[in-house]
């Protein structure tokens, strides 16, 4: 069985992405890693070359301005990184330049990948998230946060990703077959220095909503509050993955909290209800879980 991990990337300097921990969090799964570095001028493909590891590929891409509208360069450059994996791959492992995987849940990834490499009814593996918010230290805990994403595919041609690049389709716009395991994806994409977190809100806004977006940047504060946007947060009670504890251990910024102010929402008051007493799941699924 052959596992080649693949990711996209730009500005990680700039916006404080912690790519090499996710990259080196899914290495020692992976025969390979291919790894799309868009031109910029922060020294983020050095950044990347410093790794010097003789399983990963670097493919140098430039992003398309024209794709600036729902998130669509984001997919395409997932895309770029998909086609240059070996064929010989029966398993493509994805990571996104924020996340990172615990290294207590490689041996159940790796366990779920022998047991279906072979299952033609199986199209993917889908991973539990956590995602952190404004510190290291708390979790997001409303639906406003997606529960469950696809990470593991298979590298059979017919896959893609899609939209945004938050999961993956097949064929004809077709959903994914998948097997949900026992694994989660460490997501820190809200927890960075207020500065940098600022930045990259604004860049990543003019993905989704073009040159309007960077023009409102330019009269944006400098810093961004994480207080101003709360949904319901609660305490982190596990551990961190190894590879994230010295950023970790170089937090420089304060996230000042009442977490007796992260009341539910009415919203998800109703879907808790709705779920737990009458088996009703209103949160939006972008693939198919499988029982085969």
């Amino acid at each position: 069985m052959k596992v080649t991990g693949f990711s996209f990337v730009k500005n990680a300097v700039r916006f404080e992405y912690p790519v090499i921990e996710s990259i080196q969090s899914i290495l020692p799964l992976c025969d390979e890693f291919v790894i799309a570095v868009g031109k910029c001028e922060d020294g983020t493909l050095e950044l990347i070359q410093s790794i010097n590891h003789e399983k990963i590929k670097i493919i140098e891409t430039e992003w398309d301005d024209n794709l600036r509208e729902g998130g669509k360069v984001l997919a395409t450059e997932t895309n770029k990184a998909l086609k240059h994996i070996s064929d010989d791959t029966d398993w493509a492992f994805y990571i996104q330049a924020d996340e990172v995987i615990h290294e207590k849940d490689l041996k159940t990834i790796k366990d779920a990948m022998l047991k279906h490499v072979n299952n033609e009814q199986v199209d993917g593996l889908l991973f539990k998230y956590l995602h952190f918010y404004g510190s290291f230290d708390y979790i997001g805990a409303s639906s406003n946060w997606y529960s469950h994403e696809i990470r593991v595919i298979k590298n059979n041609g017919t896959i893609y990703s899609y939209k945004d690049a938050q999961g993956f389709r097949k064929n004809d716009n077709e959903k994914l077959n998948v097997k949900t395991i026992d694994a989660s994806v460490y997501h820190y994409g809200w927890v960075r220095e207020p500065e940098a977190m600022q930045r990259k809100q604004s860049n990543f806004g003019s993905l989704y909503r073009g040159k309007e977006e960077l023009e409102k940047a330019k009269t944006a504060p400098k810093k961004y509050i994480y207080e101003d946007s709360i949904h319901k947060i609660t305490p982190f009670k596990g551990d961190h993955p190894q590879v994230i504890i010295p950023r970790i251990k170089r937090k420089n910024w304060a996230f000042d909290y009442d977490i007796s102010m992260s009341r539910i929402s009415l919203k998800d008051r109703t879907k808790k209800i709705l779920k737990n007493y009458f088996g009703i799941d209103l949160s939006y699924k972008n693939y198919k879980i499988t029982r085969k």
